[in-house]
């Protein structure tokens, strides 16, 4: 298996895993395994289609990925999810279908030599292995011609994919102006004018707010909303009842099953029966805490046939003695060699024990674990007790039962969310899995209970009603969106008038103090500065002041407009980037212009080969 690991990190492993180009890096292995084209289509890509099963385990597969980097379920966007593996398999039939067409293909010698480097497929003595190739392809559920098949299918991608990934030039030149741009830096001076103190200058008519909404009807809907109930659990809203000796017993034996601790203490006994038991059990051990031979007394005075023998009888094993395996336990916890149990009350009789001999390693007692054991103990009740709570309320609302019946069977409180958004949710239930499963058709027609969603550590149930389909606004309902965004429009052109007003007056420094508003010095800056916004660098270094000059750029920005003054753009003399640096970022400029390339290649394709979607199978595939 390990051998197969490191195979498949290989890359001739990568090939199979497709990993070679990015915009199919959504797919898995078992995608292209499957041994001929599902008939139900999802796709028909000109002659070639991609199939409905072939779509599903890539989509489960990609799931399992990302799944794997995130704790919360519920922030996978399940729509978007599809949608990427969909054009994934489209682009890579896109490929397939382009490199026959261009002839493009490997020989099977170049095959065989390739397979014979890996080292999992070589024996000990590093030569190729037929059996373990055999054993490959059987773990594979493959035949040698699909392996090559799939092989040689790869590589002829793989060729056409460096035709054009390859291909991208961006010369030395270009890299070295970039990084100059880079360490550029000047001094400037900022003040930023706030839209919102230029409101009361804005005056708005009707024909203002009449003209806005006929230009941008089909842009001003309401929001698609519910209002929703909802249960909300978690484990650590579950209340735990006293943990039980048996709970502290079962969490000792499990830990020392982890720590593969085996109780190796050899250990002998007397047993004394009958009616005078008790007496006579009470005697021995007198007798014994005085110095008495175990071995002898066994022998002389114990009723069981291991007496003959001294009382040994071998390793502990709890399982003989039955139901009073705890006592017995209990009454050897924590001894040594040579210490003596006091007498014990069992099944049997009356019984004591001494420990003759310990090969195993030192058992921590219960007692000496039981903070521990009790904390470990109350957590697995906790998750049982909530585990068992998700089965009920699940079951209960697969029957039908109304989120206020649940939650008060359950005794789990219910709360409310009004006018609950299906896009640009700010709402404490905002994930994903949780808004799809709120606008479900289904549960929308039926308001019905939904199953559990697991969100984060925990698991909600909603229940949504009053359903707001989209839909264009009119215009009384569209009119104080559509006042909030002219308002803003206006003042933010007063804002920026004003900061135009004053460049004509800022041709010196001197000048910078002579304004009236105040420009703050942010000293001397460059492009990465967190200072200025993104959009506030650009303009920074928009425009090159004269010699002894400054140069004055106003501009409107997201809060109003900002107005900046610069003086003289100065270039670090010499690039903290050595020659190996300078290649390196020409290399990954170029594979992102490889990238961009591939793209625009894939929307060529698009125009050669027709693509159809079988909506259909599509909306069966993803559930809906």
């Amino acid at each position: 298996m390990d051998k197969l690991r490191d195979f498949l990190k290989s890359w001739p492993g990568r090939i199979l895993l497709i990993l070679c180009l990015s915009p199919l890096a959504l797919l898995g292995v078992e995608s292209y395994f499957g041994g001929g084209v599902d008939p139900n289509q999802v796709a028909q890509v000109g002659d070639a289609s991609v199939g409905l099963t072939e779509y599903q385990s890539a989509v489960n597969s990609r799931r399992t990925e990302i799944l794997e980097q995130v704790e919360d379920a519920s922030l996978l966007n399940e729509d978007v999810l599809h949608e990427q593996v969909l054009k994934g398999l489209i682009d890579r039939t896109l490929l397939e279908q382009q490199a026959g067409k261009l002839g493009m293909t490997v020989s099977d010698d170049t095959i065989n030599r390739l397979l014979r480097q890996e080292a999992v497929f070589q024996d000990a003595d590093g030569n190729f292995s037929n059996d373990q190739f055999a054993n490959f392809l059987r773990q594979r559920g493959m035949t040698k011609n699909q392996l090559f098949a799939e092989f040689r299918n790869q590589l002829s991608l793989d060729q056409l994919n460096a035709s054009i990934v390859g291909t991208a030039v961006y010369p030395m030149q270009a890299v070295s102006q970039l990084i100059d741009l880079q360490l550029e830096s000047r001094n400037v001076w900022l003040h930023r004018f706030n839209w919102q103190d230029y409101t009361d200058q804005v005056k708005l008519s009707k024909n203002d707010i009449q003209a806005y909404y006929d230009a941008n009807k089909e842009t001003l809907k309401s929001a698609a909303m519910v209002d929703l109930a909802y249960l909300q659990l978690s484990p650590q809203t579950i209340q735990v009842t006293d943990v039980t000796k048996e709970d502290l017993q079962q969490q000792y034996e499990a830990y020392k099953q982890e720590q593969a601790i085996v109780d190796e203490r050899q250990v002998s006994q007397i047993l004394l029966t009958g009616d005078n038991a008790k007496a006579r059990a009470d005697t021995v051990k007198a007798r014994l805490d005085k110095g008495a031979s175990f071995v002898a007394l066994a022998k002389s005075e114990s009723d069981d046939p291991s007496g003959e023998t001294g009382g040994s009888i071998g390793r502990f094993n709890p399982s003989v003695f039955g139901n009073d395996a705890t006592a017995v336990e209990k009454a050897l916890e924590g001894l040594s060699v040579g210490d003596i149990t006091a007498p014990i009350k069992t099944s049997f009789g009356y019984q004591i024990f001494t420990v003759t001999e310990d090969n195993g390693s030192k058992i921590p007692t219960l007692e000496s674990m039981r903070d521990d054991l009790t904390a470990k103990a109350t957590e697995y009740k906790r998750q049982e007790m909530y585990a068992d709570k998700v089965t009920a309320i699940n079951d209960m609302a697969a029957d039908g039962f109304s989120i206020e019946d649940i939650a008060q069977q359950e005794n789990v409180t219910l709360k409310r969310l009004k006018d609950y958004r299906k896009e640009n949710n700010k709402s404490v239930l905002s994930q994903p899995a949780v808004i799809k499963q709120a606008f479900d058709e289904f549960t929308i027609q039926d308001q019905a209970v939904t199953a559990g969603i697991e969100v984060g550590n925990g698991t909600v149930w909603v229940q949504p009603s009053n359903y707001r389909p989209t839909k264009t606004l009119a215009l009384s309902a569209a009119t104080p969106r559509i006042t909030q965004i002219l308002r803003q429009q206006k003042a933010t052109a007063l804002a920026l008038k004003e900061a135009k007003s004053l460049i004509a007056g800022i041709k010196t420094s001197a000048d910078i103090s002579k304004q009236s508003v105040s420009l703050q010095s942010l000293g001397a800056v460059n492009r990465q500065t967190t200072l200025l916004t993104e959009k506030e660098r650009g303009l920074a270094f928009s425009q090159q002041a004269a010699n002894n000059g400054v140069v004055a750029v106003a501009s409107e920005t997201e809060t109003g407009a900002t107005l900046l003054v610069g003086d003289r753009i100065k270039t670090e003399p010499q690039s903290p980037l050595s020659d190996a640096q300078r290649a390196q970022t020409a290399s990954i400029i170029r594979d992102n212009l490889g990238q961009d390339q591939l793209q625009d290649y894939l929307d060529y394709l698009r125009l050669v080969y027709k693509v159809e979607i079988n909506e259909a199978n599509m909306s069966n595939a993803q559930g809906r």
